[in-house]
């Protein structure tokens, strides 16, 4: 049973676990009921919420489950006396495919390109992966969003992988969501099926538990990554200190 959601920094956080948010999606995704998604917000999502309250707000509002993707947050969370436990959606995402995706079960992915799939469909002996790359500007391009929205409603899916960034993958988990016709479980994770078959490292096991793994990403690509951690990144600390005299 998931238990009631926990306000922080302006969003209303699904307190599951890791091993519990995988019961919960997998349980979801054997019904192909009606299409929901799963947000999984961090530092960076959070950040650009504050500063675009307005249109991404209601992304996050309307998903299923919002699970909090950075042990940054948990410690900001734990420093305010509130338990916020991370799932974060590359975890997520690496525990379905060992546990819940069978060879037999159809998914869907949003983006990637075709060496990604196939390296999917090859580690994994899946039958049957409908792909779709939408083009680039997503978030600007309205007409590309209703296509997109109408193959995963044309494709029967359990599990749909929607990982073309932050808020590209929210706004089109939504116009699915919004337009019906739609099954199974959409999750919003980025980068997590590159992280999956090793096309990017994800840092060390001792530097996630330490809290550091967003220094790992910037040292594996700092022309693309330096701006995210080193400028955006911190500006958590200030979003933290005002919630928390708001809080007061």
């Amino acid at each position: 049973m998931i238990s009631a959601p926990r306000s922080f920094l302006g969003l209303s956080f699904t307190q599951l676990p890791r091993e519990a948010a995988l019961a919960e999606v997998a349980a979801q995704a054997a019904r192909l009921a009606s299409f929901r998604y799963v947000a999984t917000p961090n530092v960076a999502h959070v950040v650009a919420l504050h500063d675009d309250l307005a249109s991404r707000k209601p992304l996050y509002d309307a998903a299923w489950l919002r699970l909090n993707d950075s042990r940054i947050l948990e410690l900001l969370a734990r420093a305010s006396g509130l338990a916020l436990p991370v799932a974060t959606g590359s975890d997520l995402t690496a525990d379905l495919f060992e546990k819940a995706i069978r060879p037999d079960t159809p998914i869907t992915v949003i983006g990637g390109d075709a060496a990604l799939i196939a390296e999917l469909k090859r580690r994994y002996g899946l039958a049957t992966v409908y792909w779709h790359a939408p083009p680039m500007g997503l978030a600007r391009n309205p007409e590309a969003i209703a296509e997109a929205a109408a193959f995963i409603a044309a494709h029967k899916a359990a599990f749909v992988f929607v990982c073309v960034g932050s808020p590209q993958q929210e706004m089109l988990a939504k116009a699915v969501q919004d337009r019906g016709g739609a099954v199974g479980v959409g999750l919003c994770v980025g980068a997590s099926l590159e992280f999956l078959v090793g096309r990017i490292e994800r840092a060390p096991r001792w530097m996630q538990a330490a809290r550091l793994e967003w220094l790992h990403r910037l040292a594996s690509e700092p022309k693309r990554l330096a701006r995210r951690y080193l400028i955006e990144g911190p500006k958590i600390v200030a979003i933290w200190s005002r919630w928390r005299q708001e809080a007061a």
